[in-house]
């Protein structure tokens, strides 16, 4: 290209470069070009960012002056600084042209090829422009040339390194160490490029190292973190030097093996990543193959370390593997594992959830087909298999099993693994035998067992542990079936699993526990002495073992417990049994133990006071009865509270027989105070959230607002159906446990102010006897050891009504022929007398009411027609207590009257539900009045209701003209409808078909036009104005006989929302004849034009009175009020 003289300039764009391969294969902070034109003009290019392609983009432009030097020199270096440099860095590239040959590429842009670097050309892309002036544009740098001894040694010293690297030859090495050793001495601690100079230094002495041509990586490491120290964050070079430090970590370990090297790699590692972008070399590199993929390998080849320490080194390496990282299952399954461990030291049950939900990713992450899908299946399992034994959730157990018998197809004959997927499911059968009793689950346990025993035959590591299973299988079949073969096969087997296990195994002490258990069963069946004697030292012996806080201590605890009360039942010794109530003591509050193993120790407990008549029969009882309360605060939700109240044998009964205890023991203080704790603990939790606060908003408002504020969010929280997305539902419940666990700090230290040190906590008898200020409430107790009645006068003592000829027997006798005879009432001519009815009406004045009735008038001298509240409880909730009647004709031709004829009743399901109702009436608002019905509900969803619509109608007229009244019927009535009405009216009469759903009481319903209206909609609601309901609905007042003590109906539901006095039905409703008593009451009602809902028991009792001629017995017998 010819140029005229005026034309004595090229501009120069440097674009990128491709192939840039460093020679001494060390990692650059970056790339530039220089350009030297004589010996006094050198330019250099900004230092780019090396691409993961190994290619740079620059886009610098230089004005160069033809001036001069005939010829230019171009070079690509590799900078080891990102700001200040030390010396000029590496060469990758070196070419000298002259003028001519740059000006014969033409205008366009062109590649210019270097020789090759390790078997790689590198190339510049410029383009060359011919100018007239000098415009140096785009930043372009014209430096003098300075030389610097430190930078001449600094440069020779890249240079010896790199060609050591390319020709393995050591003397390079030597003086590259030399030239960086040279340059580190004159740069002092305070020198700026200090850091620089250690850092070259250090990566000669690593390359030598890993060659095996030096020794002292110690040395070398503290150089780069002396570097890191003088790179702190923000400083340039501290993501580089980050990266040195852990090469350096990573060899040290690789060939010394210290596991703090690795774990340190992990933590620098976490810290760097974020600092490398994505796309650029560096980057490249350290999340590749050779930078933290292998340190995230080596990690989860560590030990697991089940320290808090070790859990977040866990979880540091977990965040080193982001979704979709190859390396993530095995990541997370370390980390679940060593949350597992903790588990087991501790006891956190935070800490097996989130195990549970990291084996729930691994195995997603692991499809059918995966070559370890089996594994990870089988370690969720083994979660789920813990969070059953701690929780009691059943869905764990199932799901488990499901897990095991998968991977075991996985695992056919012959696969190496097979033996441990056997045994993984035999365990899961045993635990499901003992729940459900099962026997094919333990028959198919113990040859599960046996097949597993044959693939670990002796030598083999797993031999102990299968030993020890079988032996497990053996003595539960012995416990279940008495296959009296299977003890001494069991104590055999367990005595060679004791032989194989090393001193030192920290799953000794379950061992020992396992072949003292089988010793204690042997005692009971021949009671040679010595196999007890032997079983209390093995325990002891466990015992000893662990620490204060191990989970396993309540297994110890347990044992011995059985071990000194075996003893006892064969010796008699009182020792003995003091011993062993100790140990019930101790095993029961184990604080790392579950609460389900917790709760049946004290239900064990319990049994055994009572049998022994011991002291400690109360203590037990209330243990019981707190654990009861905590354990139900775990649960996220109402159908899994009621869930976990009757996973327990025993447990049904505990409020009364507790009750019973303190009757026959003549504290009848302490009987109510029980029965109240342990009775209707559903409702009893959930209206703690709804606790008024008036009294502590007065003296601290913050704290006032603080409880409310965390008693909303843990309501919210609470799913009213668990999630079928077993996953989310395990965080949710996790979640749910951190709400609790503040909202039970903040009730701690409201209970520190002066005022409140009872706050939320079980009530006093002096606290609930103000729930008989407007008449007595009469407790009925049905226990397996008595039946009795306990009345709460307005003052004093209560008063103790023994019911010696009623048994538990005879009530359950009495539910079902009043449930069989009033099937026969339905189907009979409303003119026949209901003969049935009238003598279990007599059995239940003779029996139950008349030695009341006698207390009421000759002791505490109540007038007739005063009010009584009836509280019923277990058995006595499925009888008519109202009905009792003596049906006795006097010779003047009168009756003989019956308790409605005495006494004003009403019912309540505890006495806190009354309590709070009454508390509740200082917030009345002006009355208003909807009537709700649905008597066309639709295809499969009950009969047609033909009295519907004129029953509205009748009670529409006779609500007061000054209440504001609406109604709602037809395709109106729908559940969205129906619970809008119920939010916005204080009064309200519902007549349509009502279910009380029996396996599952919170799904009891009203059936509306679209979806039922169900128990659980309603509790969700908090309407603290309301203040009547008339349900005019079948079985809306009848419990379920699993948790029959929870009384949960349609009508406590609405009287737990806020409604304050509601007449429910005990069974079907015959909506023609019941329209009669409808209208009579609301006659009775509103007599006096006022709108008074604690008139409704006094209105109920006029109305059955005035129809008995229009309406059959059974039909007046089947509305019950509740409330005020």
């Amino acid at each position: 290209m010819p140029v005229s003289s005026k034309c004595r300039y090229i501009r120069l764009e440097v674009i990128d470069g491709k192939n840039l391969q460093v020679p001494s294969d060390r990692i650059p902070a970056g790339i530039y070009v220089s350009i030297d034109v004589d010996w006094r003009t050198r330019w250099k290019s900004t230092i780019g960012v090396l691409s993961a392609d190994k290619s740079v983009a620059w886009g610098n432009t230089v004005t160069l002056s033809l001036h001069g030097s005939p010829a230019l020199s171009v070079e690509i270096r590799a900078s080891y600084e990102a700001d200040r440099m030390l010396g000029r860095g590496e060469v990758i590239g070196k070419l000298k042209m002259s003028w001519d040959e740059l000006r014969d590429h033409g205008d366009g842009p062109f590649d210019l090829s270097f020789p090759s670097v390790r078997g790689v050309h590198p190339s510049l892309m410029l383009k060359t422009t011919v100018v007239h002036t000098c415009d140096n544009q785009n930043g372009a740098l014209s430096d003098s040339l300075i030389e610097r001894n430190i930078a001449r040694d600094t440069d020779a010293g890249h240079a010896h390194l790199a060609k050591y690297v390319t020709s393995k030859t050591v003397s390079h090495l030597n003086h590259a160490i030399q030239r960086f050793q040279s340059v580190l001495n004159h740069c002092p601690i305070s020198h700026p490029d200090r850091a620089t100079a250690l850092t070259n230094l250090a990566w000669a002495r690593l390359k030598g190292y890993i060659r095996h041509d030096l020794q002292g990586i110690d040395a070398t490491t503290s150089l780069f973190r002396d570097a890191l120290a003088l790179c702190p964050q923000r400083h340039p070079d501290h993501a580089l030097s980050l990266y040195n430090l852990i090469k350096s970590l990573n060899w040290r370990y690789n060939n010394k093996g210290t596991a703090a090297d690795i774990r340190e790699a992990a933590q620098l590692y976490h810290e760097l990543l974020p600092l490398f972008p994505e796309g650029t070399y560096l980057h490249s590199i350290a999340a590749g193959a050779d930078g933290v993929d292998y340190v995230i390998g080596e990690c989860n080849e560590l030990p697991i370390d089940a320290s808090d320490e070790g859990v977040h080194f866990r979880r540091v390496v977990l965040e080193l593997c982001p979704p979709g990282h190859q390396l993530r299952p095995i990541t997370l399954d370390k980390l679940s594992w060593t949350l597992h461990s903790r588990f087991e030291q501790r006891g956190s049950i935070d800490d097996l959830d989130t195990s549970v939900q990291f084996d729930r990713e691994a195995v997603s992450l692991c499809p059918e087909g995966h070559s370890d899908r089996g594994h990870y299946l089988n370690n969720l399992a083994f979660s789920l298999e813990s969070r059953f034994n701690n929780q009691g959730k059943p869905n764990d157990l199932d799901e488990a099993i499901s897990l095991h018998e998968e991977a075991l197809r996985l695992r056919p004959v012959g696969h190496e693994c097979r033996y441990l997927s056997l045994g993984n499911l035999g365990i899961a059968l045993i635990t499901r035998f003992n729940k459900h009793r099962d026997i094919d689950d333990i028959t198919r346990a113990v040859s599960l067992y046996r097949e597993t025993l044959m693939l670990c035959p002796p030598g083999h590591l797993h031999r102990g542990t299968t030993l020890s299973n079988l032996a497990l299988a053996l003595i539960t079949r012995y416990d279940g079936l008495d296959v009296s073969e299977d003890l001494n096969e069991a104590i055999d087997r367990y005595r060679e699993s004791l032989w194989l296990t090393r001193l030192d195994d920290p799953q000794r002490h379950v061992y020992l526990l396992n072949l003292s258990s089988v010793l204690c069963s042997r005692f009971e069946q021949t009671q040679k002495n010595e196999d007890v004697e032997e079983a209390i030292t093995l325990c002891q012996e466990s015992l000893a073992s662990l620490s204060s806080l191990h989970p396993d201590r309540w297994l110890s605890y347990r044992w011995l417990k059985e071990a000194y009360l075996s003893r006892y039942r064969i010796l008699h010794d009182p020792a003995d049994l003091s011993l062993a109530i100790e140990h019930f003591r101790l095993a029961s509050g184990h604080p790392t133990q579950g609460f389900p193993n917790r709760i049946q120790t004290a239900l064990h407990w319990v049994a055994a006071a009572e049998d022994h008549k011991h002291d400690s029969v109360f203590e037990a009882y209330q243990g019981c009865l707190e654990l009861f309360d905590s354990h139900v605060m775990t649960r996220s939700s109402v159908i899994s509270r009621r869930e976990a109240a009757t996973a327990f044998d025993g447990a049904k009964s505990l409020p009364v027989d507790a009750t019973s205890c303190a009757i026959r023991r003549d504290n009848l203080r302490l009987a109510v105070e029980l029965m109240e704790q342990g009775r209707g603990q559903q409702w009893s939790w959930a209206s703690r959230l709804r606790t008024p606060l008036e009294d502590l908003q007065s003296i601290s408002p913050e704290l006032a607002r603080k409880f409310l504020h965390l008693s909303k969010h843990l309501s919210d929280a609470q799913g009213s159906v668990a999630s079928t997305d077993r996953a989310d539902a395990d965080r949710a419940a996790t979640e749910y446990r951190r709400l609790a666990r503040e909202w039970e700090a903040a009730v701690a230290e409201i209970r520190g102010l002066p005022a409140f040190s009872r706050f939320l906590l079980p009530p006093l008898y002096e606290d609930l006897q103000v729930v008989a200020r407007q008449g007595p409430v009469i407790i009925l107790v049905a226990s397996q050891y008595s039946c009795n009645a306990i009345i709460i006068p307005t003052s004093g003592d209560p008063h103790h009504v023994p019911l010696p000829s009623v048994t538990l027997i005879d009530l359950t006798n009495l539910k079902d022929r009043f449930a069989r005879a009033i099937r026969q009432a339905s189907r009979m001519n409303p003119a026949e007398p209901r003969k049935d009815l009238i003598v279990l009406s007599r059995i239940i004045w003779d029996e139950i009411m008349l030695p009341i009735v006698n207390v009421l008038e000759h002791v505490l001298k109540l007038k007739r027609r005063s009010r009584i509240w009836l509280c019923p409880t277990a058995a006595f909730t499925s009888i008519p207590l109202h009905a009792a009647n003596p049906f006795i004709t006097k010779p003047d031709r009168s009756k003989e009257p019956c308790l409605e004829d005495l006494y004003i009743w009403s019912y309540t399901p505890t006495l806190s539900a009354l309590v709070r109702s009454r508390q509740l009436m200082k917030k009345r608002v002006p009355p208003s009045f909807v009537a709700i019905g649905q008597g066309q509900p639709g295809a499969g969803k009950g009969k047609e209701l033909l009295a519907v619509d004129s029953e509205l109608e009748l009670v529409y007229k006779l609500v007061p003209a000054t209440a504001n009244r609406a109604s709602i019927s037809g395709d109106a009535a729908t559940r969205a409808g129906a619970l809008e009405a119920l939010q916005q009216n204080t009064w309200v009469h519902l007549a349509c078909h009502g279910k009380q759903d029996r396996m599952q009481p919170y799904d009891s319903h009203f059936v509306m036009k679209d979806k039922h209206l169900t128990l659980l909609d309603i509790m969700e609601r908090d309407i603290p104005h309301a203040e009547f309901a008339f349900l005019s609905a079948c079985h809306t007042a009848v419990g379920d006989e699993e948790t029959p003590d929870e009384v949960i109906h349609l009508a406590a539901g609405l009287q737990f929302s806020g409604f304050k006095s509601v007449i429910g039905t005990l069974w079907e409703v015959d909506d023609a004849v019941a329209k009669h008593v409808v209208e009579a009451f609301y006659k009775y009602m509103f007599r006096d034009g006022v709108m008074d809902c604690t008139k409704a028991a006094w209105a109920l009792n006029c109305a059955t009175h005035s129809v008995k001629t229009k309406v059959p017995l059974e039909q007046r017998m089947v509305f019950v009020h509740i409330g005020v």
